[in-house]
């Protein structure tokens, strides 16, 4: 899990009647942190601290939200959180909180009126953990989808996940991943298909996205409502630009498990972290990084519920086994 890596902890916030929620990530003092944009529909807020050619040296939080574009005013929560605590970028009169949020398009699952806001970002954070917390319809997880071809109607559950690695030497990668693909999601292990576009409103079989568009069959209904979201950290000490490398190479994760990837309505994005602690060759990390997404794509699939009226990956086994 994410919270393999010493000084972070994760908090959620889940409205399962409205179908959105939150995710917090607060990290230890002196976190550097990158960022790399895939998608072409990405709805974020604060990003630019993350560039290597930005001012602020570290960051304090990361948010992960449903609820579209309404969902970054939950940052505020975060940014009061930190504020009460004296956490922030000292800019003599106060600390200011840096806490660079990304959001997902979960609209169309539960109360289009249902929305994660600072009260539920503020609340996440007090419950935030050191230790294991739950993956699944959770968080920004609650209302998340995948394959989403012909519609919603044909969709099936996606969710939350986490997973994490050691290395020699000490070095810990973890990543946290929120997955609401329009395409659908593979085990990299085999290839096959868990979970994506349905051929019927009704069927439990899976249609296969990328082979369903190579044969000319075009996207139905209103698109712009898709995302995967992640989080990878290090216990590593990196530069910002070293970060943000890493942040590109864990691209290689969503690349192995979702298929089609950052097309033109998704916004994938990966948010990367280093805590500093231990000495690490970055170019290793990256192979890491890849290789606990992917695997925190999959836990995200085989962790999450039906929700909303849309069947998840253990009914669709269920139903294979019966």
């Amino acid at each position: 899990m994410l919270t393999a890596i010493p000084g972070i902890r994760v908090g959620h916030g889940t409205d399962e009647v409205g179908c959105t929620g939150c995710t917090v990530i607060l990290c230890p003092e002196g976190t550097v942190g990158g960022v790399d944009i895939r998608g072409s529909a990405a709805g974020t807020r604060e990003m630019d601290a993350l560039s290597p050619m930005h001012l602020v040296p570290s960051v304090h939080a990361v948010l992960l939200a449903g609820g579209s574009a309404f969902g970054l005013d939950a940052a505020g929560g975060v940014m009061r959180y930190l504020e009460e605590r004296g956490v922030g970028f000292d800019v003599q009169v106060t600390r200011v909180p840096i806490v660079p949020a990304a959001i997902l398009f979960d609209l169309r699952l539960g109360d289009v009126t249902a929305r994660p806001d600072a009260r539920m970002a503020y609340a996440a954070c007090q419950q935030a953990t050191a230790g294991p917390f739950q993956e699944g319809c959770v968080g920004a997880g609650t209302g998340a989808t995948v394959g989403k071809l012909f519609g919603i109607s044909q969709a099936m559950k996606s969710g939350l996940g986490s997973a994490a690695l050691e290395a020699p030497g000490g070095v810990k990668v973890a990543a946290l991943v929120a997955v609401n693909a329009f395409g659908d999601v593979r085990d990299p292990a085999t290839g096959s298909l868990l979970a994506g576009v349905r051929e019927a409103p009704d069927s439990p079989r899976l249609a296969d996205t990328a082979a369903s568009m190579r044969c000319g069959i075009r996207p139905r209904g209103y698109r712009p409502e898709n995302t995967t979201l992640a989080v990878v950290a290090t216990n590593a000490r990196l530069t910002k630009l070293q970060t943000t490398k890493l942040a590109q190479t864990a691209q290689h994760g969503l690349v192995r498990a979702v298929c089609p990837v950052h097309t033109t309505v998704d916004g994938d994005l990966v948010i990367s972290l280093a805590t500093g602690e231990v000495e690490a060759e970055p170019d290793t990390l990256g192979l890491a990084a890849a290789e606990v997404l992917a695997e925190a794509i999959v836990r995200a699939i085989k962790a999450a519920t039906s929700l909303g009226g849309l069947p998840a990956w253990r009914d669709l086994e269920r139903d294979s086994s019966s």
